[in-house]
């Protein structure tokens, strides 16, 4: 178990390197300059000495090997320079909004999964029957409806019904646990719907393949309750698709929240990203892409332990 950890961690190097170089020079050739959009954005009257002189500052006028030389130094060492328009260190402004995006994502994440592994199971087990195109149902709404969408009309039942409207500012939970909750809930709910519907539905379909192999045949032609057919043989096997799917899903919300958090008013992660690309704040950009990149790998990893935990030939592969 040990070796194939390492093995996996290992593999997760080369990638973050490979994002850190592809990110840098493909950002170079996107055109727009963050000083003309910074200085004259706004129509101002900037002569060109000082245009150059702010190019300087920002390390701009530097042959771009250079530039790129800096850049790989800071990967390294976790230090993602500061920002080109707010001239505040990366990190900081990331860490600013990644509590709430995360937050998000997690309790999206909890609601999805306590959902779908019953609806999921459910379906299966009472294939073709009307407990199944119930299900078939709600998850179809879920893959249908965008989250966005289903956002907006909780808030206008919310609105309607309770006169409620979302805090113009972000709680953290351990200041107010209550007001943060009741504020996340919901931005939470719209995504963790079609979370749920995807995670049920692919649930379904694994386990009624699962539930088709000799080696379920064989349990209860031994007799073994059919409880246990199901939880220890079955959905142990048929939850390994269900698994990479939970993690996909849980990295994208981190940074893939761009409508729902305009909809619900947070300022997170996804609203950094739109501000940051319209701005060509490439140092921006480049700290939130490694930070998703290193979500995505690091979730990967995860997904691959859970693989072998949940099925042990994985380990010797």
């Amino acid at each position: 178990m040990l070796r194939y950890v390492v093995s996996r961690v290992l593999l997760t190097i080369p990638t973050l390197l490979g994002v850190a170089v592809l990110v840098f020079f493909m950002l170079r050739i996107v055109p727009g300059d963050v000083v003309e959009v910074k200085l004259r954005g706004d129509g101002g009257n900037v002569s060109q000495e000082a245009i150059e002189m702010e190019r300087k500052k920002l390390g701009l006028d530097k042959p771009l090997m250079t530039q790129f030389g800096d850049w790989m130094v800071g990967v390294a060492t976790l230090d993602f320079g500061k920002s080109m328009w707010t001239e505040r260190p990366v990190m900081e402004e990331i860490s600013l909004r990644l509590e709430l995006s995360l937050q998000v994502a997690i309790m999206a994440t909890l609601i999805a999964v306590f959902i779908a592994i019953p609806l999921g199971t459910t379906a299966a087990l009472f294939r073709d029957t009307w407990i199944d195109y119930v299900v078939r149902i709600v998850t179809i709404g879920g893959l249908s409806i965008p989250s966005f969408w289903f956002g907006m009309l909780i808030m206008l039942s919310l609105l309607a019904f309770f006169n409620w409207l979302p805090p113009i500012t972000f709680t953290p939970i351990y200041v107010d646990p209550v007001a943060n909750i009741t504020q996340l809930i919901w931005p939470a709910l719209a995504v963790g719907y079609r979370y749920c519907a995807v995670v049920a539905r692919m649930i379904r379909s694994s386990l009624l393949e699962v539930l088709n192999e000799d080696y379920i045949r064989t349990a209860r032609a031994k007799g073994v309750y059919e409880k246990l057919v199901i939880s220890r043989h079955a959905l142990r096997n048929a939850l390994l698709p269900a698994i990479t799917v939970i993690g996909l899903e849980f990295t994208f919300l981190v940074g893939g929240l761009v409508v729902t958090e305009q909809v619900f008013n947070l300022n997170g992660i996804g609203q950094l990203f739109v501000q940051s690309v319209s701005r060509n704040d490439f140092t921006l950009i480049q700290g939130m892409v490694m930070l998703i990149a290193a979500f995505y790998v690091f979730v990967n990893l995860a997904v691959d332990v859970l693989y072998a935990v949940f099925d042990p030939r994985i380990r010797y592969t």
